[in-house]
C-alpha cells in the first residue's frame, strides 16, 4: 500500500481521507483546524506539523482546499509541499480553482521535476464521506495512471479530462451548467406556485420531460451533439414559448431574470438564421459563433 500525504481535512478532505485508510493506504495529514487532525488521528492517520511534513516522503500528496491562493499557499508557501516532496511523488490537488491558477502551480512544480494532477470532485461531502465521488481528471496520461488507484479508494468514477487544468475546467463547466438550472428551475416552480399549480404535480411534469431529466442526456445526444439542424422541436418555436412565460410571470409578478436573457439569446440566434433549426443545435451554433468573435 502507498503513503500519502493529505492537506485540506475539511468537509470534502476529511470523507476523502477516511477513504484513503479504508483502502489500507498509510496517511499523514496537515490541517489548521486540530479537531479535523484529531479524527483522522484516532481513524489511524499520522498527524503532521506542516504541509512540508505531511509530503515528505510520500508517493502522492493530495490537497482539498477552498481557493486557488490557499492551494497556492500549501504548495509554496513557507513549510509548504513544495519543500518537502519527493520528485518520485505525484500532487494531486482536488480543490475546485480556476484552470489558470492550476496550470501556474503545475508549471512551477514541473521546474523542480514534479509531477502534478488536478483532479476537482463533483457531488457533495455525502458523497465523499461514502465513497461515490465522480472524478474530473487533467494530467498526463502516466501520470493520471498513478494516482488512479487512491482516487478509486475515494469515489466510484474517474474521467480523464485531458491535459492539466482539464479536470479544473470540467468541473467549472459542470457546475455553471447546474447552478443556472438551480435558478432557472426555482423561478419555473415559483412561477406555476403563484399560478395556483399544487408543487407535486409541478414535480410529477417537470420530471418527465428534458426539462427536470436535463438536456445533455435526453434532447442533445442526437441534435446538438451531433451537429444535426433538422428540428425535433424548432427554435423559434422554444422563443415563443419563452415569451408566452415572461408575460405570465409579468403578470403574476414573478421575476424570470434567467428567462429574460434567455429570449434574448433566442431572438439573437434567429435573427442569425438558427429560427428554424433544431432548438438545441440552433442554439449550440449561436453561441459557439459568438464565443468565436470575442
Amino acid at each position: 500500500m502507498a503513503k500519502i500525504g493529505f492537506v485540506g481535512l475539511g468537509q470534502m478532505g476529511g470523507g476523502m481521507s477516511l477513504n484513503l485508510i479504508k483502502g489500507g493506504h498509510d496517511l499523514k495529514v496537515f490541517d489548521l483546524s486540530a479537531p479535523a487532525v484529531a479524527g483522522l488521528v484516532e481513524a489511524g492517520a499520522e498527524a503532521a506539523p506542516s504541509a512540508r511534513e505531511a509530503a515528505t516522503g510520500m508517493d502522492a500528496v493530495f490537497t482539498m482546499l477552498p481557493i486557488g491562493a490557499i492551494v497556492e499557499q500549501a504548495v509554496f508557501g513557507p513549510a509548504g509541499i513544495a519543500e518537502g516532496i519527493s520528485k518520485d511523488a505525484v500532487y494531486v490537488d482536488m480543490s475546485t480553482i480556476l484552470p489558470d491558477e492550476t496550470r501556474s502551480i503545475g508549471g512551477r512544480l514541473a521546474d523542480q521535476g514534479i509531477a502534478m494532477v488536478d483532479a476537482p470532485v463533483g457531488r457533495t461531502s455525502a458523497h465523499a464521506a461514502a465513497g461515490t465521488s465522480p472524478f474530473m481528471v487533467g494530467g498526463a496520461t502516466k501520470d493520471v495512471a498513478r494516482v488512479t488507484p487512491y482516487l478509486e479508494c475515494m469515489g466510484e468514477s474517474i474521467t480523464h479530462c485531458g491535459p492539466l487544468g482539464a479536470g479544473a475546467t470540467v468541473k467549472l463547466v459542470n457546475n455553471y451548467i447546474s447552478a443556472v438550472c438551480n435558478l432557472a428551475t426555482a423561478e419555473g416552480m415559483a412561477l406555476g406556485l403563484a399560478a395556483g399549480v399544487d408543487q407535486d404535480t409541478i414535480v410529477e411534469v417537470i420530471s418527465q420531460t428534458p426539462a427536470g431529466l436535463g438536456h445533455i442526456t435526453t434532447t442533445w445526444p442526437a441534435k446538438a451533439l451531433a451537429d444535426d439542424p433538422s428540428p425535433a422541436f424548432m427554435l423559434d418555436l422554444a422563443r415563443k414559448d419563452l415569451g408566452l412565460a415572461l408575460t405570465a410571470a409579468a403578470a403574476a409578478r414573478v421575476p424570470l431574470t434567467t428567462g429574460g436573457v434567455a429570449r434574448e439569446v433566442y431572438t439573437m440566434a434567429s435573427a442569425a438564421g438558427h429560427g428554424t433549426e433544431d432548438w438545441t443545435t440552433g442554439i449550440l451554433r449561436a453561441v459557439k459563433a459568438l464565443a468565436e468573435r470575442s
